[in-house]
């Protein structure tokens, strides 16, 4: 047992990212019943359908899940009364102040993670009260910090700045990776990437396909001025880089942005127009596997990795 294995009450310190688009009941449910820790990903979800996402969780595992919640996204409060409705024991939040929901969501006896991209913010989480933070480097898909700070950098600072429990995330999809993130001084990691191209992710299957074709230097984090984001490189992504040649204003960015343009992607299968968010360790990623066999894996490189390094 370790800070975060207790903390949840789960066999092994892997977390599943609660990744738009990504991450359904299927994948949380699957990834609880391997011993990880399964969330649900509220900011695709209308509160109609994350509220049926939760039961049906319930239903597939008897084991902790929870749900992440990005609170820049809109019925948050509707979001967070679905939670507490439903009794979800887990909630991590994102992309928004902790102070604004931790306090109420400890009241109603909810462990909280905050996901931060900086020591100052991890800093503003542990005095806002939550269980512990999420620590994600620039390696990471999705949405991401405008510090541009990596994991390795990241970790031991966060780990120097606070006395709650971390959870390493960006860049890591294997055991070894797992090893490096808690011998810099993590209590466990948070992978996105690597479940998004599961059997059980709710992805597309041409997304999950992109994922596995994905190499080395083919994503790049962009609109800084809205909220950055790393994405595979596609039409999409060119498009962006043209206007950007212009030095466009925020609102011609949303404009070509637009509405749904994750969902098309990700979640549609529109490889030209979709936005495709995934991370830089996607050049790791060479397959399509059932979460428990990814969790196994993971767990057999990281005990490995363990006894490799007593030898060195």
């Amino acid at each position: 047992m370790n800070r975060i294995t207790s903390l949840f009450n789960i066999q092994y310190p892997i977390i599943q990212g609660g990744m738009i688009w990504n991450s359904g009941y299927k994948l949380a449910s699957a990834v609880s019943n391997a011993g990880g820790l399964g969330l649900i990903g509220a900011g695709s979800m209308y509160p109609d359908v994350l509220r049926e996402h939760i039961q049906k969780c319930k239903k597939a595992t008897d084991k902790p899940f929870g749900v992440n919640v990005p609170m820049l996204y809109p019925n948050i409060e509707k979001i967070m009364q679905i939670i507490v409705e439903e009794g979800v024991k887990i909630v991590f939040t994102s992309a928004g102040n902790p102070k604004t929901w931790t306090p109420f969501l400890k009241e109603k006896g909810i462990t909280v993670v905050h996901v931060v991209s900086s020591s100052k913010f991890a800093l503003k989480a542990q005095d806002a009260g939550v269980d512990a933070v999420v620590a994600e480097g620039f390696e990471a898909g999705g949405h991401n910090g405008r510090e541009e700070t990596t994991t390795l950098t990241l970790i031991p600072m966060v780990k120097e700045n606070i006395t709650i429990p971390l959870i390493a995330a960006g860049g890591i999809a294997t055991g070894r990776g797992m090893l490096a993130a808690m011998i810099l001084g993590a209590d466990g990691v948070q992978m996105g990437s690597r479940f998004a191209a599961s059997v059980e992710s709710s992805a597309h299957e041409n997304f999950k396909q992109t994922i596995i074709d994905t190499q080395e230097g083919n994503t790049l984090v962009t609109l800084k001025e809205l909220a950055p984001v790393r994405l595979i490189k596609n039409k999409f992504f060119n498009d962006l880089q043209e206007l950007y040649a212009k030095c466009p204003t925020t609102e011609e960015l949303k404009e070509l942005l637009g509405r749904a343009r994750a969902k098309r992607g990700m979640f549609e299968g529109d490889l030209v127009e979709g936005e495709l968010e995934i991370g830089q360790i996607a050049g790791l990623i060479h397959d399509i596997k059932p979460v428990k066999e990814i969790i196994d894996s993971v767990m057999e490189e990281f005990e490995l990795a363990k006894k490799e390094a007593v030898m060195l």
